[in-house]
């Protein structure tokens, strides 16, 4: 229950992060953010201990009771908004690829998914957004040194640099509680929006 993720939001109520249970109690405790119930109230951590928790709320329990699982945190001082400038990274590529492998479709375990140069740098490939996809340990290997047409690979989906941070987008693709979707619209919203003006 405390490795269950819970959505953190700026003082805009943008959606920054996704965190975990643990880390956000202890966020709420420190009075760093406050808990947000499906009324848009806000509580610090005493008056989050005493909300009433309903039989299918999920809770944990302390000496003093149980406290139930706040599913959405705002932190009190965070002003800033996600960047549209998305920076390059391995768990960027895998968020983006939604942690499948662009060669043979399937989802791995995380251990078992590496990264691969659609245009093998050997070939003069680069290091980029638009040359370099997820793929599993199995493809990688089979397809090797070469471009997927000498290996008679078919890509799933051309790469391209994300229009938006790609963690957060896939927070939305494979949105888990109930509680986000209110916060979540602005990341679709303008998700969308990218689509429509690029005819997508």
């Amino acid at each position: 229950m405390l490795n269950s993720s819970v959505l953190v939001l700026n003082r805009s109520y943008l959606p920054i992060h996704v965190t975990t249970a643990r880390r956000a109690f202890s966020l709420i405790y420190q009075g760093t953010a406050v808990a947000v119930n499906s009324n848009y109230e806000t509580f610090d951590f005493t008056g989050w201990f005493r909300q009433r928790i309903a039989e299918a709320e999920e809770a944990v329990g302390t000496p003093s009771g149980s406290i139930r699982v706040p599913r959405v945190i705002v932190l009190h001082s965070y002003d800033r908004v996600p960047k549209r400038h998305v920076r390059y990274s391995r768990i960027n590529i895998f968020a983006r690829d939604n942690f499948t492998c662009q060669y043979c479709g399937e989802r791995p375990a995380r251990s078992q998914l590496n990264l691969d140069h659609v245009v093998p740098r050997a070939l003069g490939g680069r290091t980029t957004w638009e040359n370099v996809v997820c793929s599993c340990v199995d493809c990688n290997r089979r397809k090797g040194g070469r471009t997927p047409a000498q290996a008679r690979f078919r890509l799933a989906r051309k790469p391209v640099r994300p229009r938006w941070t790609p963690v957060i987008h896939h927070v939305v693709q494979s949105m888990r509680y109930d509680e986000w979707r209110p916060f979540l619209h602005i990341v679709d919203d303008t998700d969308r929006g990218h689509r429509r003006a690029s005819g997508e």
